[in-house]
């Protein structure tokens, strides 16, 4: 017999989370979650920095690779993304920020009635519960707890030094009126533990709430339609493979690459690509797996002997001890750190209406997304551009569901990323350059041979990679002969089925994007409960 749900939801990353979450409020309706992952609440999940475990392998990570790119010298890019309870938000860095208010209003300007930033902050303010600041901006009482760090690294004072001595402007709050400056990040956590959206909408629920069906291990592979209404999911657990049905809706929310995925796989997409790997066509998409976005990103990275820093040394093992039982006994403490504990958003040139560029500072010298391994203890500070002009693409490699997709940033594809990339490098040396920050320096590991405006060009093709922000391959639109949803993230021409996450984003927005994924849970439960009442 096949188990029949209300909603069945596909993804239980940020957006899946949120919208299982809020459906299953309502006790009179049933949902089901699907997750490939596992339960992530352990404590290599709820320990903030033991972040650096799972991003730089396959611990909770589906640990993705690019197709070669060609604006970086023909490199492979490495892509981690969540699997399990919190998707993403179980493995990334926590900062909390949610863009400028000029991206949404940009959403709406595109033609998505509903999307204006004075449409969405009401749903950022309902999923958060922040500690420390009380505003129009802000809300208090939400699931998602948002705070200030604990980890009470005096190198944040340091870092205020420099943005000072650099002449930019210090910001407490990236989430108000404006975000322009330097300053320190508030993060998803709580009692300097990690609060991810699983833990936020998913985990206090799952035995509380009869109607809440939870599935970890379970990889989709297909959704099942009748004629043009989604019905269900088919997906393997272990050595099984099964079907779940859905009365209502079939909810995607398997992120930037594996949404685009699963609907081709289940003959959503362009009919003429679908048709190379023997797969049938349920409806032409062209849009699906177009579109993609995410910020391209450059590290400065710089040994040192400060011993507030994180690194691979002898010397350091007592610190490491230290922290540990600080951390079982207080929860605070270098455990508790995010790394990017400061940062912020600048522009390259005066003449800009908003940021283009946002910087994090991490407390330790990372290389390859931490996979290249360095003796000693240091810093960096990345760089990324916030709204690159360049398009990528999720493609099927074969109709084999357990297979990853072909992932294609196409980072630098655009001159004007490129050199906008420039004048971030040379923003962000004027940075490091500061006597603050000069003092913290024993070596520069990676720039100290770049002179001039060409081998800034060199070093960003031979060292850019992502700072993990895909969006935009199932684009919300209208009239957009590509958008993939609906403003109210229903795929055009089905029935019974919406997409719930990053890869509605018809743009890219200024900023990290867990808190907007979350954003979008929230509205999209929204909206599915106003058309039932609607009826």
């Amino acid at each position: 017999m096949t188990d029949t749900f209300d909603f069945v939801v596909v993804g239980a990353g940020s957006g899946g989370c949120a919208v299982a979450g809020r459906l299953s409020e309502d006790a009179a309706t049933s949902v089901a979650l699907l997750d490939a992952g596992g339960k992530n609440d352990n404590w290599v999940v709820t320990t903030p920095g033991a972040l650096v475990l799972m991003v730089a392998g396959t611990v909770n990570n589906w640990a993705f690779n690019t197709v070669p790119q060609k604006g970086l010298n023909g490199r492979i890019g490495y892509q981690p993304r969540g699997k399990g309870l919190g998707g993403s938000s179980a493995i990334n860095a926590m900062v909390y920020i949610r863009g400028h208010r000029a991206d949404y209003d940009h959403w709406a300007a595109l033609g998505n009635t509903g999307w204006a930033f004075t449409d969405v902050l009401p749903y950022f303010k309902r999923a958060e519960d922040n500690s420390d600041f009380d505003s129009e901006y802000h809300g208090k009482g939400g699931p998602l707890a948002v705070n200030k760090l604990r980890s009470g690294n005096p190198i944040q004072q340091t870092f205020l030094q420099a943005a000072q001595e650099a002449q930019f402007r210090i910001r407490e709050d990236f989430n108000a009126e404006d975000h322009e400056g330097l300053g320190i990040y508030q993060v998803t956590q709580r009692n300097g533990e990690r609060w991810s959206a699983a833990r936020a909408y998913v985990h206090p629920h799952m035995k509380l709430r009869d109607n809440l069906c939870v599935e970890t291990a379970a990889h989709a592979t297909r959704i099942l339609f009748e004629g043009k209404r989604a019905v269900g999911v088919e997906y393997r657990q272990g050595k099984e493979l099964k079907q779940i049905r859905a009365r209502r809706e079939v909810i995607l929310a398997a992120g930037a690459f594996q949404s685009p995925q699963l609907l081709m796989l289940s003959g959503v997409g362009n009919a003429a690509d679908l048709g190379k790997h023997g797969i049938a066509g349920v409806h032409h998409l062209p849009g699906v797996g177009q579109n993609l976005q995410d910020h391209p990103d450059f590290i400065f990275g710089y040994m040192s002997d400060n011993p507030n820093f994180a690194g691979i040394s002898l010397k350091g093992t007592p610190r490491l001890v230290r922290a540990i039982l600080q951390y079982r006994r207080e929860r605070r403490g270098p455990l508790t750190s995010n790394f990017a504990e400061c940062g912020g958003f600048l522009k390259t040139r005066p003449d800009l209406d908003i940021p283009d560029i946002q910087l994090h500072f991490g407390m330790a010298m990372v290389d390859d997304h931490g996979r290249k391994r360095h003796g000693g203890t240091g810093f960096s500070c990345h760089v990324c551009l916030l709204r690159p002009k360049s398009r990528g693409t999720v493609a099927l490699a074969s109709n084999d569901a357990m297979q990853a997709p072909l992932i294609d940033p196409n980072f630098l594809g655009e001159d004007d990323d490129l050199e906008a990339m420039v004048a971030g490098y040379k923003i962000t040396r004027r940075l490091m350059e500061t006597p603050a920050l000069r003092a913290l320096q024993k070596k520069d590991v990676f720039t100290s041979h770049v002179r001039t405006d060409d081998d800034i060009r060199n070093i960003l093709r031979e060292r850019v990679d992502t700072v993990y922000h895909p969006v935009g391959t199932c684009r919300m639109g209208v009239s957009d002969p590509l958008a993939v949803v609906d403003p109210k993230l229903r795929v055009h021409g089905l029935e019974a089925l919406r997409v719930v996450d990053a890869s509605i984003m018809p743009t890219l927005i200024g900023g990290n994007t867990n808190a907007p994924t979350i954003m979008i849970g929230e509205k999209a439960a929204d909206m599915i409960k106003a058309e039932t009442r609607a009826g």
